[in-house]
Order: structure tokens, then sequence, then C-alpha cells
């Protein structure tokens, strides 16, 4: 896991290096193109004037869809960028995850 700040106009920006032919990446990106295709779908349902309760419903199965997929980040980030952190000495990342925490549980 490797993980990099960059200094830019807005202050440090973090990025982590995903291996793109990696297990985490490819099931990342899966969701997310399943995300995708379910919000054009949406999209079509509106433009083909259908019933607001059907999309409504599809809303609610993309919020769930997002909610997996935040949860499989977490659980990547926690399991690597937290703890490669914390052993590097740096306490803050546990101040870092507390406050994403407290927004995720909004």
């Amino acid at each position: 896991m490797e993980t990099s700040a960059e200094n830019c106009c807005c202050g440090a920006v973090k990025h982590k290096h995903r291996d793109k032919e990696g297990k985490e990446y490819k099931k990342l990106i899966s969701r997310l193109n399943r995300i995708e295709g379910q919000v054009r779908g949406i999209r079509r349902m509106v433009e083909d004037d259908r019933y607001c309760v059907d999309i409504m419903t599809q809303v609610s199965a993309i919020q769930a869809a997002l909610g997996a997929f935040n949860k499989e980040l977490l659980s990547e980030h926690i399991k690597s960028c937290v703890v490669h952190d914390i052993r590097a000495g740096d306490d803050a990342v546990v101040d870092e995850l507390v406050m994403l925490l407290g927004k995720m549980v909004r």
C-alpha cells in the first residue's frame, strides 16, 4: 500500500496507489459501473414519464448500492491506510477516521 500527499493550491491532497490488476480495484470499479448503470436507468425512467414510486424505488436501490460501496471502501481504508499510518506513528489518522465515521452515520 502506497499513500502520498501532494501540495496544491488548496492544501495537501492524499493519494492511495491501487493496483489496477488487483482484486480491491476491480471490485470497486465493478460496483461503480453497476451504480452508474442504475443512475442511467433512472434517467431513462424520468424521460419515459415512469411512475414516481417506481423511480423512487430505484433511487433507494442506488442508495443501498452506494452504501455497500462505502462499506467496502471503508473496510479497505482501515485495513490499509489507517493501519499503515498508525504503524508509522501518525495517530492523526484516528481523528480523521472518527470524523469520517461521523459524516457517514448522519
